[in-house]
């Protein structure tokens, strides 16, 4: 999926196949137009009627129309503002988000929505907000599934209908890279990490990637500065995975390149280790075994890793 912006000047005078495109997605979900109130006549949404209210939307030059396209179909479409008419939010807001019915339980909401987060963290944004009629449940269960937490209960400003202000902090994008060190008994290295958001938790060497570095380069790079360990390369590719947390009070959303390696069973080594742990926020290290990662009730980045490991190596899980 891609999104492009729908300018002013085409606002005005949209192509007709365009238009035709836009108005069989707004026709598409006559219950919701129901309870917007947006339309006259929800089972009878017109072109001129989806022309005029897109162009009513553009006069505002801090609002942007992005449609969302997949394959060529035109699947779905949003509405921002950059700010608020209530000079109380500083957020900027989701006005409308919207697939095509023809087109749902695809995924193509949870898509649209973080392409939109995307931009407006791309923008400098570090939050945004949205408002939900009280009438409209389902659209509040979708909200929440992606994070977003009510905040405050109000009326609209156009009808005064009740509805629900939610929230959600962007978390900042950070690329990371690690490597899981295994011994010859098949035990892996692992640091000790404390974290206000997640308490403490364990995981394997490694961090944030640095410009232009690959992150074969960064697991590299990072496995020698925590563990002194220089005669080591990342092995293949374990897995990638996606978390949240806050790191040194920043909230972060992290994708990670798990790599693994081979190695003897030793301790970290070299005089700076005890200043880059510290900076680092390591509070200690240990070897585990496959069975104390299995049974363990601490947490483990990432969960699976026991597993993971398991069937990289063709083994069977031992119960």
């Amino acid at each position: 999926m891609f999104l492009e912006p729908l300018t002013p000047t085409e606002a005005g005078a949209l192509p007709g196949e365009l238009l035709t495109e836009l108005t069989a997605l707004y026709a598409s979900h006559h219950a919701f137009h129901a309870l917007s109130g947006d339309f006259p006549d929800p089972q009878d949404i017109r072109p001129e009627q989806v022309a005029t209210a897109l162009a009513d939307e553009l006069a505002d030059p801090d609002t942007e129309v992005l449609l969302a396209r997949s394959a060529g179909r035109l699947v779905g479409i949003a509405i921002t503002l950059g700010t608020h008419p209530d000079s109380e939010d500083e957020d900027p807001w989701i006005g409308l988000l919207m697939v095509d019915a023809s087109e749902q339980r695809q995924g193509f909401g949870r898509q649209l929505a973080s392409l939109v987060e995307d931009r407006f963290r791309a923008a400098g944004q570090t939050a945004v907000r949205l408002a939900v009629l009280d009438s409209n449940p389902d659209g509040l269960a979708f909200w929440t599934a992606l994070g977003y937490d009510v905040i405050d209960h109000r009326r609209d400003r156009q009808l005064g209908r009740p509805c629900a202000v939610l929230r959600k902090q962007l978390r900042i994008a950070r690329h990371a890279a690690r490597v899981a060190v295994l011994d010859p008994a098949g035990s892996v290295f692992l640091f000790c990490y404390e974290s206000v958001e997640t308490g403490i938790h364990w995981s394997l060497p490694g961090g944030g990637l640095e410009t232009d570095e690959t992150p074969r380069e960064g697991a590299l790079r990072e496995l020698r500065e925590e563990t002194g360990w220089t005669d080591l390369e990342p092995g293949p590719l374990l897995c990638t995975w996606e978390h949240d947390f806050t790191r040194f009070d920043v909230a972060v959303h992290q994708r990670e390149h798990i790599y693994v390696t081979h190695g003897p069973h030793r301790e970290p080594t070299g005089p700076d280790l005890a200043a880059a742990h510290a900076e680092d926020g390591i509070l200690t290290w240990r070897w585990w075994t496959r069975e104390e990662l299995r049974g363990t009730t601490e947490t483990v980045w990432p969960a699976e890793l026991a597993r993971m490991l398991d069937e990289l190596e063709g083994q069977s899980p031992q119960a």
